[in-house]
């Protein structure tokens, strides 16, 4: 008598950690797997659904049940915003990609620009009533054709009007985005707090990100700040899970 599903996916998910079947790589197709191991397809089937949904493989037309990629771009922590970076010219998101060693454009970031009536969370971080006009500036962000992130930024219609921030020209606002502009507002960014969670991803995400059955998506919260302490962009974005890996170095305080 053959082994059950789990156990099916213990052997096969044991495989794909050792690198018997390296990312990118294709499983052996299912009847050669049932033959393998003395079971019917009906428990192949449901093995490979669990490695699925635990985000270890996923099915491509034509190919069969391909083995994912690990997370090849490096997100920087506090050094994707240092200031020696984009105030001559490299926004956060092309200093990650030279960080993974991977080539950059400005046209990888396209965004639309509008202004619309601020939700709790952009009236919370902002201190104005919900309903109060704020300016998004909505990007998604790719590498080659593969979406890698969705990134929001709120601003203040006082803070920005008139400024390159609201031109929805694909790409960086400005040679160092947003904070050069904010800079040039008298606006210089100074302090930051970044908030994570993690969550399964709406429909829209799905088909936004192209994300594969099972992925979770990491959702950021960013409140950048002057130094006197205001609040001069609120951001949130939608990360796919396994397209990232999150790095952070800094001073451990006293």
């Amino acid at each position: 008598m053959g082994i059950g599903y789990r156990e099916l996916a213990d052997v096969l998910r044991d495989g794909i950690q050792r690198g018997e079947y390296p990312p990118g790589s294709t499983l052996p197709k299912q009847d050669e797997i049932a033959d393998e191991h003395d079971v019917n397809i009906k428990t192949v089937r449901q093995a490979v659904r669990l490695l699925e949904a635990e985000g270890l493989v996923t099915p491509v037309r034509r190919r069969g049940t391909v083995v994912r990629q690990r997370p090849p771009m490096k997100r920087l922590g506090i050094e994707r915003y240092a200031k020696s970076k984009w105030k001559f010219g490299l926004v956060a998101f092309a200093a990650d990609r030279e960080a993974s060693g991977r080539e950059w454009k400005p046209t990888d970031q396209t965004q639309t620009v509008r202004k619309i009536e601020a939700d709790a969370d952009i009236a919370e971080a902002y201190g104005i009533p919900e309903g109060a006009p704020v300016y998004e500036r909505a990007r998604l962000v790719k590498d080659g054709d593969v979406p890698t992130h969705t990134l929001a930024s709120y601003y203040r219609p006082e803070d920005v009007e008139g400024t390159p921030i609201i031109d929805p020209t694909p790409g960086p606002a400005s040679r160092g985005g947003g904070f050069a502009v904010l800079t040039m507002q008298g606006l210089e960014p100074d302090t930051m707090t970044e908030t994570f969670h993690s969550r399964m991803p709406t429909p829209e995400e799905i088909e936004q990100l192209q994300l594969p059955a099972g992925e979770p998506v990491m959702v950021l919260q960013r409140r950048t700040f002057t130094r006197d302490g205001r609040i001069v962009e609120f951001a949130r974005g939608i990360h796919a899970a396994s397209r990232f890996s999150w790095s952070y170095t800094f001073k451990i305080p006293d």
